[in-house]
């Protein structure tokens, strides 16, 4: 069936949701309502980016994304799956605004308009500024968004703070998922694609009734694909791709009034990853000896490859990045008159088993690298929304606890001695003296938090709303953190050792325990006014006053001049967030052009940053507080749907975010490693870290009706595209570690038939534009610079049914 352009907004109603789910790109509909016919709501469905009556649960309630006073992204599951976007870091394509950086699951960062998560190394001591929710449970662990996307319907994208609608503050914004429900329409759908890199993807999902009173939904999914880098020394690809899914629903419905859904899925990756290939050298106040070129004459190595874009390295410790994510909700919605009572029950798990290679180079310096994690998270969100003609509101209370542990292990090799210790000195000749040295960490972490939030719309006038929010937080964060030192005979390493041996060793690995604690609570707020100019014009504004919980330092803190750790840096304080935004939201010419265009302005107070440390293990990074930070600019949303037979998007997005003040910052490279350099820099009125100033996505689709094999239907040429200009790939800036702006093309052709049959070709970065994902500072201020090259070209083809 050809999608329609309808010329007025409807409401799906949710006897008609599983159809709409099956014919085109599904809304995600709660408590819809209205009466339309099934061709009314195969036309509701529209596709994402390109606009369209977009049924969007932004406020916990159904309405249109025009009709939402929030700056939103909106990705159909269509789209996702043509554009190949299956998981949070391809979804970076689509909303420019949305930032995405990934060494590995762990060390993963999510941000929005630059601000979210500290740039640099993981530290589970503090909260995600972006929220990930799927069908309303909040995923505290960014990992998660490395998995791919499993039978989604939908994908809002939610920017600017939002702590008064949903159950965890978030200061950046959110990211909705919603799945395809289970339905009482006995329905499926399949999807394999294959490609080159020896990509092969297989989706499949089936829902239908029990009874009159139970239906079932369970989608499966599996994903593979070669590495991107060979590594010369195991003749082997790394960076590969091996991810495998199950999401089963349990639907019961005893009324029409009450809605009872048990869903439960797993998720596991096993990809040989992750690795990085050389970028560059650079300057250090290092002495000459103790830089990258001379320590690797010393010991007559060479990379196998001075080009990144060969994709080459030579890694020589185990790679490996074990990865299992699950979890089980009971979600109850219960029509109770005047309103609805929803409750969300969760626990979610998070398993990661990681080797690393930490010296970036085919030396056996650091030999073993391994942080391994498990996270138990318990969530309870309960809330009722009312609507009313002149009052709507939502209402609720969220709790949220989790429990992190981790062991780490990092133990140095027999090339270390020369490559760590100062060469004049004697020890550095001596293997034995770093050869085995090893890190034992152990660690936990308590993480209580627990909120009251509402929400309120007063229509004052038919055209002018006012919607004030409120929450009150309270959060409580308890943690263990013991390093323990053993040379490699097996003798511990202590403080109190001053032979020179010894001493040697404690420059590398320091023996630390200490037990953070932080506790406080805050109050929240927020005002949007809404402006309903004409039926197809809406102007809104919002003020927002929140904050970020503080956290504790889980990865260690600096010693102090009596060799104790610094107990006063083991917490960070509370990030104070004040948020203007204005913005409005047009459709014109029949409803066959949306446009929508955002100005913002975000200041932060106490900025949580990473601080990070050159040393090998003495301190890999840690958290600290930089004064101020100042994030603004504006974006635009626009789509185009003349007709049936075309339809084109475009999305674009200045930021400008800076530190505002920032004093007592770690120095970029080319400051630092010196007996003379400066111990912290200024770094005020520079650039965040992992923030382009332009970004931009854009698309369009053309199709023309015709038949193939008996079928009817229309083959269709589609095209998508990216850029986003330079940024920054450290948390100081350097003038070696800035990635140069890059643009991305991909197209895909086919034929999709009217009965749910879709064949198409595709290709990715279709002009094989060489780009890098991230650069990193090598360990020890010797001025490596390492990288991710981003994917080459890549092919293939996908088919797809529907039943």
């Amino acid at each position: 069936m050809t999608a329609k352009y309808p010329s007025a907004h409807r409401r799906v109603p949710a006897s008609l949701l599983t159809l709409s789910l099956l014919l085109a790109t599904p809304a995600a509909a709660e408590e819809i309502t209205g009466e339309l016919t099934a061709d009314d709501a195969a036309a509701q469905v529209e596709g994402g980016s390109y606009g369209g009556d977009i049924v969007v649960t932004a406020r916990r309630r159904s309405e249109t994304a025009q009709d939402v006073p929030i700056a939103i992204s909106v990705v159909a599951g269509e789209q996702i799956d043509n554009t190949g976007s299956f998981n949070v870091g391809r979804l970076t394509q689509l909303t420019p605004t949305l930032q995405f950086y990934s060494s590995n699951p762990r060390n993963t960062a999510v941000n929005i308009r630059g601000i979210g998560a500290p740039f640099g190394l993981t530290n589970d001591g503090i909260e995600q500024g972006v929220g990930i929710y799927v069908d309303d449970v909040y995923y505290s662990r960014v990992a998660s968004s490395t998995f791919d996307f499993l039978d989604v319907a939908q994908i809002e994208v939610l920017r600017g703070p939002q702590g008064t609608l949903y159950g965890k503050n978030t200061t950046a914004g959110a990211i909705n998922i919603t799945t395809n429900q289970p339905g009482f329409d006995f329905e499926g759908k399949a999807e394999v694609s294959i490609g080159n890199l020896n990509f092969k993807q297989a989706k499949a999902a089936i829902s239908g009734p029990l009874s009159d009173t139970l239906a079932a939904r369970v989608a499966v999914s599996s994903t593979s694909r070669r590495g991107t880098i060979y590594n010369v020394t195991t003749d082997r690809h790394i960076q590969s791709q091996d991810n495998i899914g199950i999401r089963g629903q349990l639907l019961w419905r005893p009324t029409d009034a009450l809605d009872i859904t048990l869903a439960g899925d797993w998720n596991r990756q096993e990809a040989v990853c992750c690795g990085s290939v050389f970028v560059r050298t650079g300057a250090t106040q290092r002495p000459l000896n103790r830089q990258f070129a001379a320590l690797a004459a010393a010991q007559g190595y060479a990379f196998p490859s001075d080009n990144p874009y060969d994709r080459l390295t030579d890694l020589d410790a185990t790679l490996n990045a074990g990865n299992e994510i699950g979890g089980a909700s009971l979600r109850i919605k219960w029509d109770v008159g005047p309103g609805t009572l929803t409750s969300v029950t969760a626990w979610r798990y998070w398993d990661w088993q990681p080797e690393n290679d930490r010296d970036f180079t085919g030396l056996p310096i650091v030999t073993k690298s391994q942080n391994p994690s498990q996270q138990d998270q318990y969530t309870q969100e309960l809330r009722y929304n009312y609507t009313g003609n002149r009052f709507d509101f939502v209402v609720g209370g969220f709790y949220y606890y989790q429990r992190i542990d981790t062991q780490g292990t990092e133990a140095h090799g027999p090339a270390s001695s020369r490559w760590t210790l100062n060469p004049a000195s004697a020890l550095s000749n001596d293997p034995s003296v770093l050869d085995g040295l090893t890190a034992i960490n152990t660690q936990y972490l308590k993480n209580t938090s627990a909120a009251l939030f509402g929400q309120l719309s007063w229509k004052v006038t038919d055209q002018v709303t006012i919607q004030p929010g409120v929450r009150l937080n309270y959060d409580k964060k308890d943690g263990y953190y013991r390093r323990l030192v053993f040379a490699g005979d097996g003798s511990a390493v202590t403080a109190g050792l001053t032979d020179p041996v010894s001493v040697a060793r404690l420059g590398v690995f320091t023996p630390q325990e200490y037990a953070p604690s932080f506790s406080d609570w805050n109050f929240s707020y927020d005002l949007t006014a809404t402006w309903k100019a004409a039926t197809d014009l809406l102007f809104y504004a919002t003020y927002a006053k929140t904050f970020k919980s503080g956290g504790i330092n889980q990865n260690g803190v600096p010693n102090g001049a009596d060799g104790n750790p610094i107990l006063a840096a083991a917490t960070v304080k509370p990030e104070s967030v004040d948020h203007y935004e204005a913005g409005v939201k047009a459709e014109f010419w029949d409803r066959r052009i949306t446009l929508n265009l955002t100005a913002f302005r975000t200041d932060i107070g106490n900025f949580q940053a990473n601080v990070n440390n050159g040393q090998f293990g003495v301190l890999r990074g840690y958290l600290a507080n930089a004064d101020k930070v100042r994030t603004q600019g504006a974006e635009f949303d626009v789509s185009v749907r003349p007709s049936e037979r075309f339809r084109a998007y475009a999305n674009g997005a200045y930021t400008d975010a800076k530190y505002k003040r920032f004093v007592d910052a770690p120095c970029p490279p080319e400051l630092s490693g010196g007996a003379s350099s400066p111990p912290n820099c200024d770094i005020s009125g520079q650039r965040l870290p992992g923030v382009s100033k332009w970004a931009f996505s854009f698309g369009a689709e053309a199709n023309a009706e015709s038949r193939l094999v008996g079928k009817e239907g229309q083959f269709y040429l589609g095209y998508d595209g990216n850029y986003r200009s330079n940024w920054s790939s450290n948390p100081s800036p350097s003038a070696y570690t800035w990635v140069k702006g890059y643009a991305l093309s991909n197209f895909r052709a086919g034929f999709r038939a009217n009965d749910g049959l879709d064949i198409f070709a595709w290709v990715r970065n279709a002009f094989d534009r060489d780009y890098i994902d991230q650069l990193s500072v090598g360990p020890g201020n010797t001025g490596l610079i390492v990288g991710l090259p981003g994917d080459p070209r890549t092919w293939g083809a996908t088919i797809k049914a529907g039943f």
